[in-house]
C-alpha cells in the first residue's frame, strides 16, 4: 500500500515556504520550463522605441505615447485548454540614463529567478550608444547583485534561521563559446538596436564598427542581438519572437545575421570572439589606447570614432518637468503662471521684510 501523509495543510505550507527560501527543488531542473510567471523589464536610449517593441510585441494596437518614469503593463498567454495562462510583468524605464535608478524597483529576491532585461539603443545616435548600454547595465547588474547576495548576519528575525543567498538566475551552459573569456550579465538579456531604417544610411565603414561592437558587447554579456525598425514588419516579427522567449519561455529561432548590410540577428550562444574579429582599428594604434581590459578596449576604439556626447545636456534632464519628450501645452502654462507668482510672492515678501528692518 502507498503510504499514506500525515503532514497537515499547515505543514505543507510551512515546507514549501522554506523550500523557496532556500532555493529548494532540484538543481538540475529546466526551471524556465516550468514557470508560469516572468519579468522583463525594458530600458534603454530616450525616444529609442522601448514603447513601440512593447506594443507590437503585446499585438497592441495603440498609439505609443511617451513614457513617464517607469510604468507597468502585463501580458498574458495560454499554453493550452485547461492549463492556466502564462503571464509576463513588463516594466518600462523611460527617460534614457537619466533615471537609471528607478531599474532598481522592479528587480527583487521575489522574481530574480525569472527575471529578464530588455536594452533597447539607438543606432541613429551612436554617440551616445555606449554611455547609455554602460550606465543602464551597471545599475541593473549592481541590483541583480544585490539581492542575490547573502543576508546580513541575524538571519530571518522570525524564525532565527539564517537562509543562504539565492542562486545566480542566469548560468552559462559548459559549452559556450568562450565561457572564461566573458562576463554574462546575471539574467537574461536582449540586446535591440532600433531605428534600423536610419542606421542603413549610414557609411559602411560606420556601420561596421557599430555592427561589430554591439556583437562584441551581446557576447561578452551572453546575450542575443537582433537589429529591428517600426516600419518594418520581418524585423519586428523576428524581435517579437525574442521578446516571447524572453516573457513566455517560446522558440526564439536559430536564424543567424551578422551581415552590417543588414539586420544583425545573433541568438546568445551563437556567436564568438573569433568570428567578430579584433576592434576596427584601421587609423588607431592599439598600443597606444592603454586599455584595462578587452571591454575597455573596445570602449576606447568606439569612442575614437563616435566620441561621446556631452553630459551637459543630460544633467539638465534631471528635472522631467524640463524634459520636452513630457511636455503638456496645458500644464506648462499654468506651471509657467504658478513660478511667476511664486517670484512676485518672494519679492514682495523681501520688501516687507526690509520694511521691518528699517521701522525697527
Amino acid at each position: 500500500m502507498p503510504k499514506i501523509s500525515t503532514d497537515t495543510l499547515w505543514d505543507l505550507a510551512e515546507s514549501e515556504v522554506h523550500s523557496r527560501e532556500n532555493g529548494g527543488g532540484d538543481e538540475d531542473t529546466d526551471h524556465d520550463q516550468s514557470l508560469h510567471e516572468r519579468t522583463v523589464i525594458f530600458l534603454g536610449s530616450k525616444s529609442g522605441g522601448k514603447t513601440t517593441i512593447l506594443l507590437r510585441c503585446l499585438d497592441r494596437d495603440e498609439q505609443p505615447k511617451p513614457t513617464l518614469a517607469l510604468e507597468y503593463t502585463f501580458g498574458r498567454r495560454a499554453r493550452g485548454h485547461n492549463t492556466p495562462k502564462d503571464i509576463a510583468h513588463l516594466w518600462e524605464l523611460g527617460g534614457g540614463t537619466s533615471l537609471s535608478d528607478l531599474a532598481q524597483i522592479p528587480i527583487n529576491s521575489q522574481n530574480v529567478r525569472a527575471f529578464a532585461m530588455v536594452l533597447v539603443l539607438d543606432l541613429s545616435k551612436p554617440n551616445a550608444l555606449w554611455a547609455t548600454q554602460d550606465r543602464l547595465l551597471q545599475a541593473a547588474r549592481a541590483q541583480v547583485e544585490k539581492v542575490c547576495s547573502p543576508p546580513q548576519r541575524g538571519g530571518d528575525s522570525r524564525s532565527g534561521k539564517q537562509h543562504g543567498p539565492i542562486k545566480t538566475p542566469y548560468v552559462l551552459p559548459k559549452d559556450y563559446p568562450d565561457r572564461e573569456l566573458i562576463s554574462p550579465f546575471p539574467v537574461p538579456l536582449l540586446l535591440i538596436g532600433s531605428k534600423f531604417d536610419i542606421f542603413q544610411d549610414f557609411e559602411s565603414e560606420k556601420r561596421k564598427v557599430i555592427c561589430k561592437t554591439l556583437r562584441f558587447l551581446a557576447h561578452y554579456y551572453g546575450a542575443s542581438l537582433i537589429f529591428t525598425s517600426s516600419k518594418s514588419e520581418g524585423t519586428m516579427s523576428k524581435t517579437k519572437s525574442f521578446v516571447s522567449h524572453l516573457a513566455f519561455g517560446t522558440d526564439r529561432g536559430k536564424s543567424m545575421s551578422t551581415d552590417p548590410s543588414k539586420p544583425l540577428v545573433v541568438p546568445a550562444g551563437m556567436d564568438s570572439l573569433s568570428q567578430i574579429g579584433s576592434p576596427p582599428t584601421t587609423d588607431i594604434d592599439i598600443g597606444s589606447l592603454h586599455a584595462r581590459n578587452p571591454l575597455d578596449l573596445w570602449k576606447k576604439v568606439f569612442e575614437r570614432v563616435f566620441p561621446p556626447e556631452s553630459t551637459a545636456e543630460r544633467k539638465q534632464l534631471k528635472d522631467p518637468a524640463k524634459d520636452p519628450q513630457y511636455s503638456e501645452p496645458l500644464i506648462d502654462s499654468m506651471r509657467a503662471q504658478k513660478d511667476q507668482e511664486l517670484d512676485q510672492y518672494k519679492r514682495d515678501a523681501a520688501k516687507s521684510w526690509k520694511g521691518l528692518e528699517l521701522e525697527s
